[in-house]
């Protein structure tokens, strides 16, 4: 499989009660399908998997199976802190017939670089589909490593990584030594020099409610290699990035997905909401981002 383009990790509505809102999670979908992204994650931190329930996770990854119904690829997030769990998730990736699997590293565990390994190949070996791995030290509190990727050098189903580190020599690293895993930027604001490095994928919050200027970006970067274009587009989305990382992230991203007209019912417990001015800052942040990234475009 070929990672190429924006994947969206999709956030999860909830309903007045705190329950998932289905009926809401179909219209984030069609939304995300009609603007043009080339894929969809479910199971991810953006979507609150952390907060969800085993069963309500295996009902979210079914549910887009079927509002997606092969429009666009289905990547599953098999994230947990057991390998159990992870490997349950990955069964019934394989059962709905997803088209990949996101595979990090157990939090809170602190496994060695060779437990890392062996979860990964856990879960490979459960469901036999292409896995992305992410490498989201800032979560997890371990970093993949030389010695997990020389451990998994035998898994071909490993086809790309979402390097969400932030650290550009691991970027360097993967790209010069490990040519056979696809690059995918997981870390916002440096998905220009992503793109650089020859990463052809972004997997990026944010394109729940700007997914046009995010493909935006990636067009200009990877299909046109116009990196001027590439330099405005981005210089003009840092003030998002900067707000994304003001320590409310899934609650921006929820609001920024409100903005558009669809319901979110807010987040889960132990978050809670934007408050009224960071809400009305983030309307004028993405305001001007759209209307500068329109002319650019």
């Amino acid at each position: 499989m070929k990672f190429e383009g924006i994947y969206t990790p999709a956030i999860t509505p909830l309903a007045a009660d705190g329950s998932i809102d289905k009926a809401a999670f179909a219209e984030v979908l069609e939304y995300l399908v009609e603007s043009k992204i080339h894929g969809v994650i479910i199971g991810g931190s953006t979507g609150e998997y952390y907060a969800h329930t085993t069963q309500e996770r295996i009902d979210l990854a079914a549910q887009a199976k079927d509002v997606l119904n092969g429009r666009l690829p289905l990547i599953v997030g098999t994230g947990g802190i057991r390998t159990e769990d992870a490997v349950a998730f990955a069964q019934h990736a394989k059962e709905i017939k997803a088209d990949a699997l996101l595979v990090g590293t157990p939090p809170y565990a602190l496994p060695t670089q060779q437990e890392i390994a062996l979860h990964v190949k856990a879960v490979d070996a459960a469901a036999g589909l292409p896995i992305m791995l992410y490498n989201y030290p800032g979560r997890m509190s371990v970093s993949m490593g030389e010695a997990f990727f020389d451990a998994v050098a035998d898994v071909k189903n490993i086809v790309a990584i979402k390097e969400s580190s932030g650290d550009m020599a691991q970027l360097h690293r993967l790209a010069i030594h490990r040519p056979n895993i696809q690059l995918s930027c997981g870390w916002d604001d440096q998905a220009l020099e992503f793109f650089a490095w020859g990463a052809k994928s972004w997997v990026c919050a944010g394109s729940n409610f700007i997914p046009r200027e995010h493909v935006a970006l990636y067009e200009a970067c990877v299909i046109e290699k116009d990196f001027d274009k590439g330099r405005k587009i981005m210089a003009a989305m840092m003030p998002l990035m900067d707000f994304l990382e003001g320590g409310k992230f899934v609650q921006a991203i929820k609001n920024g997905v409100a903005l558009n007209g669809l319901k979110t019912g807010g987040v889960r417990k132990p978050l809670y909401d934007l408050d009224d001015a960071e809400k009305q800052a983030l309307k004028r942040v993405v305001t001007e981002l759209k209307a500068t990234i329109a002319q650019i475009k």
